[in-house]
């Protein structure tokens, strides 16, 4: 597969040659900006987005308008490829939280390339399982762990989507991951400095030290990556010999859409809330 060598998202240079060509004409470069929102919880998905690099978060929006982050994403994942198995509004916000580069693609265009490749469905299936090993994992941490530790897995998880050992990320930023205040964000952002666990400057950058971040991190942080690396590696995305394409599977809810939904809705209900893996 030649095109591996070219694709930097993990879904997409898993495909088939044949069946990455089925997408290949319809996808665009785009260059999405740090806070910049994807999708709004309530939309209609208008482009799907397979990140190369950077960082996006999904965030859940709460009536009162407060917010907490369910899942991050890098180049191991994408956003708004469940709109491809059925008509739906966004259940969720996505927002871009460390700027980067993405392969953006219609959704009817998807959709097209879907119904005729069973290893785009495939690649699909592989995205929705690893979100919902997410949601599940973040939804029961958010309930039993401190923002202290929270913070640390979440800026661990960040760090590994990214180069370096600078994080853009502004307060206001942290506040919406962990679903509290600006005011608690200082306060935690000053105890994990006092651990020297990360240094921050004005401008926005956060420096972490990353064997300090992992030790003030719960256990949730190692748990999740390994469980997520299984899910997205190359053996998980790499279809099966034979995946019958859409238009030879019954028409029906997929299940782990079904399965995605139901997470969702637990994180409304309970949401308040090893070394570093180079290749995401």
């Amino acid at each position: 597969m030649e095109h591996t060598t070219r694709v930097g998202n993990r879904l997409l240079a898993a495909l088939p040659a044949a069946d990455f060509d089925l997408l290949a004409h319809d996808l665009r470069k785009v260059s999405p900006e740090r806070d910049q929102v994807l999708v709004r919880a309530g939309d209609r998905v208008e482009q799907i987005y397979f990140p190369l690099s950077g960082t996006i978060a999904f965030i859940m929006e709460m009536p009162n308008g407060q917010t907490v982050a369910t899942a991050v994403i890098g180049n191991e994942g994408a956003v708004g490829v469940l709109s491809a198995l059925g008509p739906s509004r966004s259940p969720m916000t996505a927002v871009v939280r460390v700027a980067g580069i993405s392969l953006q693609i219609s959704p009817a265009r998807f959709q097209a390339a879907l119904s005729r490749s069973g290893a785009i469905r495939h690649a699909v299936q592989v995205h929705t399982r690893a979100l919902l090993a997410q949601f599940q994992h973040v939804a029961a941490c958010n309930a039993l762990h401190s923002v202290e530790v929270r913070l640390a897995r979440w800026l661990l998880h960040i760090h590994d989507r990214v180069d370096g050992e600078f994080l853009p990320l502004t307060q206001e930023a942290l506040s919406e991951l962990l679903g509290v205040r600006r005011t608690t964000v200082t306060h935690v952002v000053d105890k994990l400095r006092k651990s020297h666990a990360i240094r921050s400057n004005r401008r926005s950058l956060i420096e972490i030290d990353r064997p300090r971040l992992e030790a003030a991190a719960c256990e949730c942080y190692e748990v999740m990556r390994r469980r997520i690396d299984r899910i997205v590696s190359p053996e998980g995305v790499k279809a099966p010999i034979h995946v019958p394409p859409v238009h030879e599977i019954p028409r029906a809810r997929d299940p782990l859409l079904a399965r995605l939904d139901e997470a969702q809705r637990g994180n409304r209900t309970h949401g308040a809330t090893g070394p570093r893996p180079r290749g995401h």
